[in-house]
């Protein structure tokens, strides 16, 4: 993918200017390479040598698919070279195309840290590439672009390194930076939205839409005299979050009822104001023709909590209906307090295994989506592997003298394992099986050996069969190919787990053959079982292929997907289906390769850490370097600013983390009542736990009433009501050419399945002025009620300097960031006015209402005893 292996480098000490340079791919758009030269295609000299050493997946092209669907007139991808140099007071971002000529400039420091962010695979069809958004005062280019920048980096680890890097020269979204100086302000936010696109219905059908609050979808009107005939179209979703392009769905075929399946997920977002979700035709030979869009406000969700179903597609120009999409998504938003906050609860989360952690989230509490959490704190203070295997000793203590079932069941343990191997293999699945899976969907390979299913002959059903074995083969050599690449932390959990086994069962004195093989396959149960063969049946799940394939590819991959589940069982001659016994010979061929894949994966070795391909988190020259930098400036910024940089290599946020599960926690002491039975040491965890999770609930009260009650606010900041209406405005511009961004003014509409403002408990609100020009804002009288909604969210906008000679130092060009425009009330009791929140601040009534609840117990739903 480079022209040269140039990786980040860095010069200068302290007091001097930095530089790092990385070579990078630039997409640059139609209208902007209109005076750049034709891309030369570098020629390479190939080593024969090494080239049966070289794992296929280091040989693909940038493009992590062959196939790439893209607009006519879109732009391209381009060779170019970023060079950040950091002069104290300024930070300037050079990219360099054609290796001299300079394509834009960037202002780093003067962005936000939501300006920079992962772009989603999808909207290219490549991995390992970022968005960096910014407006005109912020860049500087040859042409008058105001598109987002995009680049790929050549692997994960560098994409990582680069994004924390030009994050910690940019702007974090912190609150109330006047308030206390010690930690450089009150709180940060960060937002996520994931959404899954499931389906369409009547997609391409005209009729009036009548939308009704108690309905569930929309319904034709009665007086239309057209009916909802299926219409054969091929069709695609893009995802549009505050007017910018964020992802796209791939092209589904369908008479009007197109299934996807697709999941998206967007972090580090900035204040939310609205996501549109467009639909579009294709068609061959033409431009992408626009059916119709789903524009809906995000401040109408409750946070953490997934809403789903039918959105009506409306006809840009009026209140056409063309059809529904069904749509799942989830609005999180969460305020984050500095670290020393979370001493408290940190202390309590050490005193017990994460894992009995995780079993007491989802058997006691009911929380399954906060294993992922706890899994990122446990790897940031590198206690993973260590928790794993302590807890895996209980694992095989406990299990049955039989041994057949051995980690073939779902418990705490096993599913532990699938989410370290997802966290840590990702990379390792990729090189694995990634190429050989997008061949056989984009060659659209089809095979079929049940003659049942078929419906031919046996000469049809053997070349099914030999069909089968090449494929098969195919992939096991690739398997075979990168065993060498498995990331050392696997390697630890896979040797633990093999040596566990023989130690309790005493397999090497076992006569039994089988006995003996019993610790490899304990380690394929996971490493395939859970891992690699989950990847060939699901690859849109992991990421290996876009979208979900089609029937006759699914079914392909079902049966290699047997075939290499069989061989890792090692156990050729045991065939459930009469068709798959023609595959017997294939097993036994490959059966000692197996056996010599599972003891190189489950024994770490000493590598060199400098190599790209160590198996564990490659501490490569350009990251030891981005550290030092880091390590070097971190100790004049100030608390929240430090915190809000991601830890590398995992680019991991811990009081993030923290912040989520004290959110979780406190919605389910307040929703539920969990059920079962449990020891006096885990009501006793859990107490601990719940009573951490409170305090930091006064925590944020705290700061956020102090923000509220001293702030002022300019004039032209105004509260908005958090309200949600049907109504579709019938203006609306006309239909865009191509479907590169779409910007129309209209009201949104909300499906009829979405919560509405009545569902919050809010009657009413009252209005509360000061002596400081404050806008009046809506405070519901009861405040509890806000526990589990979103509040009113302030439109606010920040003046951006137009040229470098007006720039003040960085240090005074932050933005104060005045209020939030959406603040989750998750993880604060109440939100007060100016006036109120000062009483509440000022006055021992706080305390004293804080006291009581606790003294009434709280927290008896969860752990009184069954």
């Amino acid at each position: 993918m480079y022209e040269t292996s140039d990786s980040t480098q860095s010069t200068g000490t302290s007091g001097c200017s930095r530089e790092f340079l990385v070579s990078v791919e630039l997409y640059v758009p139609a209208a902007a390479s209109l005076g750049f030269r034709k891309p030369v295609v570098p020629r390479r000299k190939v080593d024969a040598s090494k080239t049966e050493d070289t794992p296929r997946s280091l040989k693909e092209k940038s493009s992590w698919i062959s196939v790439a669907r893209t607009p006519a007139g879109a732009g391209q991808w381009r060779p170019a070279t970023c060079k950040l140099t950091d002069e104290d007071e300024s930070c300037l971002l050079n990219i360099y195309v054609d290796e001299t000529i300079l394509y834009q400039t960037i202002y780093i420091h003067m962005l936000n840290h939501f300006d920079i962010r992962h772009a989603d695979s999808s909207l290219f069809l490549r991995k390992n590439c970022m968005a960096l958004a910014s407006a005109g005062g912020q860049r500087w280019g040859s042409s008058a672009n105001t598109e987002p920048i995009y680049l790929q980096f050549e692997d994960a680890d560098t994409c990582n390194t680069w994004l924390v890097l030009l994050r910690s020269y940019s702007k974090p979204e912190i609150y109330g930076q006047t308030f206390d100086s010690r930690d450089g302000g009150l709180y940060r936010m960060w937002r996520q939205v994931e959404l899954s696109i499931l389906q369409g219905r009547n997609l391409g059908n005209h009729f009036k839409a009548q939308l009704d609050a108690n309905a569930s979808s929309a319904t034709l009107s009665e007086g239309d005299p057209r009916e909802a005939d299926p219409v054969d179209l091929d069709a695609f979703c893009e995802i549009h979050l505050n007017d910018n392009i964020c992802a796209r769905t791939t092209v589904k075929k369908g008479i009007g009822s197109p299934h996807w399946l697709e999941n998206f997920s967007f972090s580090d977002l900035p204040p939310f104001e609205t996501l549109e979700v467009t639909v579009w035709r294709e068609k061959k030979l033409l431009k992408p023709m626009l059916l119709g869009s789903v524009r809906i406000a995000l401040t109408n969700f409750r946070r953490s909590e997934a809403v789903e179903g039918w959105f009506p597609i409306i006809q840009a120009g009026g209140g056409i209906q063309v059809g529904e999409i069904r749509m799942k998504l989830t609005v999180d938003e969460e305020i984050i307090l500095p670290h020393n906050n979370y001493s408290g609860l940190l202390a309590v989360l050490r005193d017990r295994n994460v894992l009995e952690w995780m079993s007491d989230f989802e058997r006691r509490l009911h929380l399954r989506t906060t294993s992922y959490q706890l899994m990122c704190i446990a790897i940031a203070k590198n206690a993973l592997v260590e928790n794993i295997t302590e807890y895996a000793d209980r694992e095989v203590d406990s299990t049955p003298s039989s041994h057949n079932t051995i980690f073939r069941g779902n418990t705490t343990f096993t599913k532990t394992m699938e989410l370290a191997m997802a966290f840590y293999g990702k990379a390792f699945l990729e090189s694995s099986i990634g190429s050989t899976i997008r061949r056989i969907c984009s060659e659209k390979i089809a095979i079929e050996v049940d003659p049942v299913r078929s419906g031919k002959g046996a000469k049809e059903v053997e070349r099914g069969v030999d069909q089968l074995i090449h494929w098969s083969q195919e992939v096991w050599n690739q398997i075979y190919a990168v065993r060498s690449q498995c990331p050392h932390e696997l390697r630890r959990l896979f040797e633990h787990v093999r040596k566990l086994v023989e130690k309790h069962y005493h397999t090497k004195d076992s006569p039994d053959p089988h006995n003996r093989e019993l610790p490899w396959q304990s380690v394929s149960a996971f490493c395939f079982l859970r891992f690699i063969v989950p990847g060939i049946l699901n690859p849109h799940l992991f990421g290996l292929y876009p979208g979900l394939p089609s029937a006759r590819i699914q079914r392909s991959l079902t049966l290699i997907a047997k075939v290499i589940q069989s061989l890792a069982n090692l156990n050729p001659n045991v065939q459930k289906e009469e068709f798959m016994r023609g595959i017997k010979d294939f097993l036994k061929q490959n059966l000692p390769a197996m056996v010599d894949y599972i003891l190189v994966v489950s024994t770490p070795v000493q590598l060199d850490p400098y190599s790209p391909h160590s198996g564990h988190p490659t501490h490569s020259h350009q990251r030891l370097n981005v550290v030092s930098s880091l390590h070097e400036r971190s100790t004049t910024m100030p608390v929240l600013e430090r915190e809000s940089i991601p830890l590398l290599p995992h680019v991991l946020d811990i009081p993030r983390h923290l912040a989520r599960i004290t959110s979780s926690v406190l919605r389910n002491a307040r929703s539920t009542d969990p059920k079962g039975k449990s020891s006096e040491g885990d009501s006793q965890y859990l107490s601990g736990l719940c009573a951490q999770c409170f305090d930091l609930e006064e925590q944020s009260l705290a700061r956020v009433s102090q923000l509220a009650g001293v702030e002022s606010y300019p004039i032209s900041h105004k509260w908005d009501a958090p309200r949600i209406t049907s109504t579709i405005s019938s203006a609306a511009p006309p239909s865009p050419a191509s479907p590169s961004r779409i910007v129309e003014s209209r009201k949104v509409s909300r499906p009829y399945t979405a919560p509405s403002l009545f569902d919050l408990s809010v009657a009413d609100y009252r209005k509360v002025s000061s002596d400081n020009i404050t806008p009046s804002s809506p405070v519901p009288r009861d405040l509890s009620s806000l526990r589990r909604g979103s509040v009113s969210d302030i439109s606010s906008s920040q003046k951006v300097t137009s040229s470098p000679e007006e720039r003040p130092s960085r240090a005074m060009n932050r933005p104060r960031f005045l209020r939030p425009k959406s603040i989750s009330a998750d993880s604060i009791s109440s939100l007060a006015s100016p006036a109120g929140a000062q009483s509440l601040h000022s006055s021992s009534q706080f305390r004293d209402l804080e006291a009581s609840r606790k003294r009434k117990n709280v927290l008896q739903g969860i752990l009184t005893k069954r």
